[in-house]
């Protein structure tokens, strides 16, 4: 269902974020986000001259690489379009990012590393959907290839399947559709499942 029909209204401001999720041929994962920032007019920039109406005034692009353990072991950084020349000289600053985990508090370890003057604001922004979509980029397959594993073992040991690791989800209670009580962890998940 769309939102609700608008007030009458001008165009005056698009931001496009787009994140894509790669599996490379040597096992790690690359994620790669780009933002771009564009206004339905022209305007004058001290550092660029007249900025016409669609030509970025923000282009980033961000790609990180991790392993199956969701901890980033490159970073690569660029800006094409930015509102000072000085912009772009801070993209290799986010290599301090190699090492993190993606995972609870990571937000909190990127503002430590590359917040402030020692980032770029939409860079530094562009890292919270980058590592969501390395999260629905890796743990579904990870999933899959562990519920194969399993199904894999338990037919050549049946006598050992009912010996299999309950299946518990990192997922469980990070919202309100995963919540511990809710239908959709009873269904996928219920060795966490809460309710009654």
């Amino acid at each position: 269902m769309p939102l609700s029909a608008p007030t009458d209204r001008a165009h005056l401001h698009t931001r496009n974020i787009t994140c894509t999720g790669y599996r490379r041929a040597d096992g790690l994962w690359d994620i790669e986000g780009h933002i771009t920032d564009v206004k339905t007019y022209g305007f004058e920039n001290n550092d660029r001259g007249e900025i016409p109406p669609g030509v970025p005034i923000h282009q980033m692009w961000l790609r990180i690489t991790l392993g199956d353990d969701m901890v980033i072991t490159a970073v690569e950084a660029v800006t094409d379009h930015a509102p000072f020349n000085a912009c772009d000289e801070i993209a290799p600053n986010y290599t301090k990012l190699v090492g993190l985990k993606i995972g609870p508090g990571l937000k909190q370890q990127i503002r430590e590393r590359v917040g402030g003057i020692y980032g770029c604001t939409h860079l530094t922004e562009l890292m919270g959907p980058v590592a969501t979509t390395a999260f629905q980029t890796i743990f579904p397959i990870r999933a899959r290839e562990a519920e194969d594993r399993r199904k894999q073992a338990a037919a050549q040991n049946p006598d050992d399947a009912s010996e299999q690791p309950k299946r518990r989800s990192p997922l469980v209670n990070t919202c309100h559709g995963w919540r511990s009580d809710g239908a959709a962890v009873k269904r996928i998940a219920p060795d966490s499942y809460t309710g009654d």
